[in-house]
């Protein structure tokens, strides 16, 4: 036997029974949790606390990602929801109806990231309107990273699931 086979053989390639595929689910819900707005949590923490300069270090970096955020959505945000759709339309048909386990693996990190796209173009569209300060702008962040768990929880239950369900049925089958 080749090492190729016997690499193939140790560890199981496919995605749901990937132990590297779950600390990539897991690595990329905590960190869209943690950046909001591109704008990290414990930032947010300090300068809800302290205020002073950490509150100006926030509204400065809210300010400048947020009017990122507005220039990426301007100039390119029919192009980018084009592609995406396209992408994602691909990824569903591939994974769920030809039963392409890697392309379902990809579409159950790939979806919920996308709804989390929109609403942090919502949330920066939001706060380049009002312009909040101080406690509102915390306020402002806090529930854009609650909506971002939300999301975040439902996805990891549905791929959860949906990985059981795969590896149970691949198991039922002998392989």
């Amino acid at each position: 036997m080749d090492l190729h086979n016997t690499v193939f053989e140790v560890i199981d390639m496919r995605s749901f029974s990937n132990l590297w595929y779950w600390i990539g689910l897991a690595v990329l819900w905590s960190s869209a949790s943690h950046w909001i707005l591109g704008v990290p949590f414990d930032l947010i923490q300090r300068a809800s606390r302290k205020g002073g300069a950490a509150m100006e270090d926030l509204e400065g970096l809210v300010r400048i990602n947020v009017n990122r955020i507005h220039y990426i959505f301007t100039a390119t945000g029919l192009w980018l929801i084009g592609i995406a759709s396209f992408t994602l339309t691909m990824l569903a048909l591939l994974g769920f109806y030809y039963l392409i386990e890697f392309c379902q693996a990809v579409f159950l990190m790939a979806f919920p990231m996308s709804l989390v796209t929109v609403l942090s173009a919502f949330t920066a569209r939001r706060i380049r309107r009002q312009r909040p300060k101080g406690d509102a702008l915390v306020r402002a962040l806090r529930i854009h990273r609650l909506g971002t768990q939300v999301i975040g929880v439902i996805a990891i239950l549905v791929t959860a699931l949906w990985g059981m369900y795969q590896n149970l049925s691949i198991g039922a089958l002998g392989g």
